[in-house]
């Protein structure tokens, strides 16, 4: 099909010499000046569209040198029919990017996407590897499972519907931990999984160690006394030494999560000493007697 030739380098007023550039100011000059915006004349707004595809195809320097491949002797507005056999070997395997084709020329559909050897640019297109692109996930587990390991399942929502992932917990996980899966995604990307630590009962946790409250009666504080505290995988016996004040903080050794080095975070008890709301009549003379002994 025979459509109008354009000439875009008159298009742009520069040379067929021109360098990137000089045909960048170009553009930039005739589209300030031709921007529908800025000029209301009623011929601004198809110059404006021209402007943008002369500039689309010699800003790339593969669609120029395809541009130009049609040579010097065509002219503006002349008839332009692809040569017989143009799509036969000239541009086989090349790699074109296309924008949005809406609101160029037939000129530029014939050359770029819209029929004739043009095809051969699209086949290219639609058959190259499709961009690989990662995927960000998140993974919310309990204290006991980062402790146990072990595989867990992972459920994501792809364009390809919902898929299924078993998840292998490496030593040394904790809240903020990143895993990658090489190359899981539908489209050959990497899946990025972000690990989160679900709210506990009784520890709080703190990079590998937890924490957690323990309530003692005042006597105890004062006198000290062994306690018994539950752990994620069973309990300790840690001792609270004599005078203990509100807020001290005992220390589990290795009672924490794993980290990736062989050994495990500490578990913290903190104390709170808890004061009687009501006293017998006896508790009350006891408690002077020592409020007296100072």
């Amino acid at each position: 099909m025979a459509v109008q030739y354009k000439d875009y380098y008159k298009i742009l007023g520069v040379e067929r010499s021109a360098t990137a550039d000089e045909i960048k100011k170009a553009y930039r000059n005739l589209a300030k000046k031709f921007h529908p915006d800025v000029n209301k004349n009623k011929d601004a707004e198809q110059k404006y569209k021209e402007i943008n595809e002369a500039y689309e195809v010699l800003k790339d320097p593969d669609k120029r040198q395809k541009y130009d491949t049609l040579g010097m002797n065509w002219q503006a507005g002349q008839d332009f029919t692809p040569p017989p056999g143009w799509g036969q070997g000239n541009f086989g395997g090349t790699h074109v990017e296309f924008g949005d084709l809406g609101g160029f020329s037939d000129f530029f559909q014939t050359l770029f996407g819209g029929g004739g050897f043009g095809d051969i640019f699209n086949n290219a297109r639609s058959s190259r590897t499709p961009v690989r692109r990662d995927i960000d996930a998140n993974l919310t587990l309990t204290l006991e499972t980062i402790l146990r390991g072990g595989v867990h399942n992972l459920e994501l929502n792809t364009q390809n519907g919902k898929r299924e992932l078993k998840v292998r917990l490496p030593r040394g996980v904790t809240d903020g931990s990143k895993i990658t899966l090489k190359g899981k995604a539908d489209n050959g990307g990497d899946i990025n999984i972000t690990i989160h630590v679900a709210k506990h009962d009784v520890f709080t946790l703190d990079g590998y160690d937890l924490t957690c409250e323990y309530k003692i009666k005042a006597w105890d504080a004062v006198l000290g006394k062994s306690i018994n505290i539950q752990t994620l995988d069973g309990s300790g016996t840690v001792e609270v030494p004599a005078g203990a004040q509100d807020g001290n903080r005992l220390r589990l050794a290795g009672k924490g999560l794993p980290k990736r080095d062989g050994t495990n975070g500490d578990l913290f008890i903190k104390i709170k000493i808890e004061l009687p709301k009501r006293i017998t009549n006896e508790q009350r003379k006891l408690w002077e007697e020592l409020a007296k002994l100072g």
